[in-house]
């Protein structure tokens, strides 16, 4: 099997899930601040009643969806990381979720975050399997030059030209791409570039193909989108393909409208989703050396519109796992009206901290290049 980690006395068995939050996670009705008058206030016709949440503490609760949620956080394997995002905040969705792959709030970056992690994890790229999306497309913060990545859609049916069994035949279709949308003037690199990456595709495809048939588990995922999505990762963990960065997203998030009756409905899919995962790495004996970071590109405006709530600022974050160190993390932001960044909530974290935290505390690594800079971390792990 190809190695798991590079030369840097990285942690070679530890994993990182990372679930993508598309759209805008809205943070005041996650976190619920259901004793502060503001929060009525501002949300007259989207707030959750008191009599609904499922109350953390004196002041906060998570959402009234988020059940499982609350039973890990009883359990102290939940981190909720207030107040997250990063100086001149974003409010478009490209521009904000582009500057959280790459943890380059100024500088337009070529390199994702974690593309940048896997270089480090495995220095030589000689694993085609060290990070694997479970998606369609590539997330921007696994994309970096010479880092192989596989992407699944449905680990049942994957694989890249499956009819295809002959290699040779495979790296001749490959070509046939190349000559067909290779100008003249870039065939050249394009057929370099599919060389490589097709032929670590079809690498990939043929090792990833083979997960679902060595996986056995107990655990009952529900017929979501998200829920498939980390059955496929826990597949693939279980299978000793030396995976150590798995990535997902839960889409949806956007909630413009509907806010009431939308919000807590991906709530209901995502928080069985990450507790039915966690009971699989329990079972499959993962569950102290897998970490599992969600996050959203932005929070929602203080003020609902009457049905929603539009794009905001300041956000929330959250780490599960048996060696995540469960707490508050950070303050909430004010909700005073003399306190709002132009009707939004003030971040007061820097995402590019906790960024640091897992890539120094959980895997081992320096976290300067990865994020392009020193920034406060919180002590997240035991």
């Amino acid at each position: 099997m190809p190695p798991t980690n590079g030369t840097n006395g990285s942690h070679p068995d530890r994993k990182l899930v990372v679930v993508q939050q598309s759209g805008g996670n809205d943070y005041l009705n996650s976190v619920v601040p259901y004793t502060n008058g503001h929060y009525y206030d501002f949300r007259a016709h989207t707030h959750h009643d008191p009599e609904d949440v499922l109350k953390i503490d004196d002041t906060l609760a998570f959402g009234p969806t988020m059940g499982p949620m609350k039973e890990l956080w009883d359990e102290g394997k939940v981190a909720v990381i207030h107040g997250i995002g990063y100086p001149q905040p974003n409010r478009s969705h490209f521009r904000s979720m582009d500057i959280w792959h790459t943890a380059e709030p100024v500088e337009i970056s070529q390199e994702g975050w974690l593309g940048r992690v896997v270089r480090e994890l495995d220095p030589k790229g000689e694993n085609v399997l060290s990070a694997v999306n479970f998606g369609v497309g590539l997330p921007r913060a696994l994309g970096c030059d010479g880092v192989p990545v596989a992407s699944v859609g449905d680990l049942a049916t994957y694989g890249l030209f499956p009819d295809l069994q002959d290699e040779w035949l495979r790296k001749y279709a490959l070509e046939a791409f190349a000559k067909m949308y290779g100008a003249a003037a870039g065939k050249e690199a394009v057929m370099g570039f599919l060389g490589q990456t097709g032929a670590d595709a079809l690498k990939g495809a043929d090792i990833l193909r083979t997960a679902p048939e060595r996986y056995s588990s107990t655990i009952e995922y529900a017929g979501n989108g998200i829920a498939k999505s980390l059955r496929d990762a826990a597949q693939v963990m279980f299978a000793d393909f030396g995976a150590r960065i798995f990535y997902t997203q839960h889409g949806g998030y956007d909630t413009h409208a509907g806010l009431k009756t939308a919000h807590p409905q991906l709530w209901s899919e995502l928080a069985p989703a990450v507790s039915d995962f966690m009971d699989d790495l329990e079972e499959h004996g993962h569950a102290d050396d897998t970490a599992i970071l969600i996050f959203s590109e932005f929070g929602r405006r203080v003020r609902d519109n009457g049905n929603g709530a539009d794009h905001g600022s300041g956000g929330v974050a959250f780490l599960v796992g048996n060696k995540v160190r469960g707490g508050m993390y950070g303050e909430y932001p004010s909700l005073a009206e003399k306190d709002h960044l132009d009707g939004d909530l003030h971040f007061n974290n820097d995402f590019r901290g906790a960024y640091s935290a897992i890539a120094e505390k959980w895997l081992g690594l320096d976290p300067a290049p990865i994020v392009k800079g020193h920034f406060e971390a919180f002590d997240l792990f035991e």
